[in-house]
């Protein structure tokens, strides 16, 4: 890529205003998570999960899920499982009253095509409070172990901090995204553990990213000695910028494709994974680097 050969935009001389666009974003998405709440999926707030076959081949999980509303008083959630209709929803109906529910509406809905409940399972309050704190604390697990691995490899507490403030960042504003975009956008943004999943791929792969800048840094720390430390990694992100932007449009083009083709059901964790590969690619940039450049400066002014 020839425009990327030796590049020399001023990424880390303009780090205040990607600090000004981190600010709001980060703020917008904690007060869209404070006012709205997180809108968590049945896996973590409890429910009803009813698994349905069809005679016939399975009806779009966007129809069932249409046609189930309004006799279940709840937007469910609607997957497919192999030849299988998975669908799971927190209405007040319960038991056999909610096998009615979804044998009657779904008779209506295809008369053409009969269907059978082959199981229904209750999700406990207690076991959806559990799935919720385990995965909150994978993801805060996932952060303390990467403090610790970059602190090991880098030998130097801010490398860490930056890193970390950088993955916080990427989940943060997905999160918010998630809660502030959860009424308009067309499929479902119910946080459940895929999205969990989606989450600890996004910290991944923000982290490969901030390491392969934060390795350059390291590395022409040593070269450009005499050089002022922001510029050495300005010329660091540079120089490591091309591989960045090849991995990115790449590693996008292809959640791209998975988001347009792979069907409803994976509408909502490709979505994460698109604004992870987004935002990891700028927090690298603008939020671990630029930090990194900034305690840098505040301690060799101490």
């Amino acid at each position: 890529m020839r425009l990327f050969e030796d590049p020399k935009i001023k990424f880390i001389p303009n780090r205040k205003i990607g600090y000004m666009i981190s600010g709001f974003l980060v703020l917008a998405s904690l007060a869209g998570i404070f006012i709205k709440g997180l809108q968590l999926g049945i896996d973590f707030r409890g429910g009803t999960e009813v698994v349905v076959a069809f005679d016939g081949a399975s009806p779009d999980v966007g129809d069932v899920r249409d046609s189930l509303t309004d006799a279940l008083g709840a937007v469910p959630e609607v997957k497919t499982f192999g030849p299988d209709v998975i669908i799971r929803t927190d209405s007040e109906l319960e038991g056999a009253a909610l096998s009615q529910a979804v044998r009657t509406a779904l008779a209506q809905a295809y008369p053409d095509n009969p269907s059978v409940i082959i199981k229904t399972d209750i999700v406990g309050p207690r076991f959806a409070e559990d799935l919720r704190d385990a995965a909150a604390m994978s993801i805060l697990f996932a952060l303390l172990v990467i403090f610790v691995y970059i602190l090991i490899r880098f030998k130097k507490w801010y490398y860490s901090a930056g890193a970390v403030a950088a993955l916080a960042h990427d989940v943060i504003i997905t999160l918010g995204i998630f809660t502030i975009f959860y009424d308009i956008m067309p499929f479902s943004l119910d946080i459940d553990q895929a999205i969990i999943a989606a989450f600890l791929t996004i910290v991944g792969y923000s982290l490969n990213d901030t390491v392969v800048v934060f390795d350059r840094i390291r590395e022409n720390s040593l070269i450009f000695k005499t050089e002022a430390y922001d510029q050495m990694v300005n010329r660091s992100i540079n120089n490591t910028l091309s591989r960045t932007v090849v991995t990115s449009v790449t590693t996008f083009i292809a959640l791209l494709i998975l988001f347009i083709f792979g069907g409803e059901v994976l509408k909502g964790l490709s979505f994460a994974l698109l604004l992870g590969v987004i935002l990891g690619t700028y927090s690298s940039i603008f939020v671990a680097s630029s930090m990194l450049v900034d305690l840098q400066l505040k301690k060799a002014e101490n």
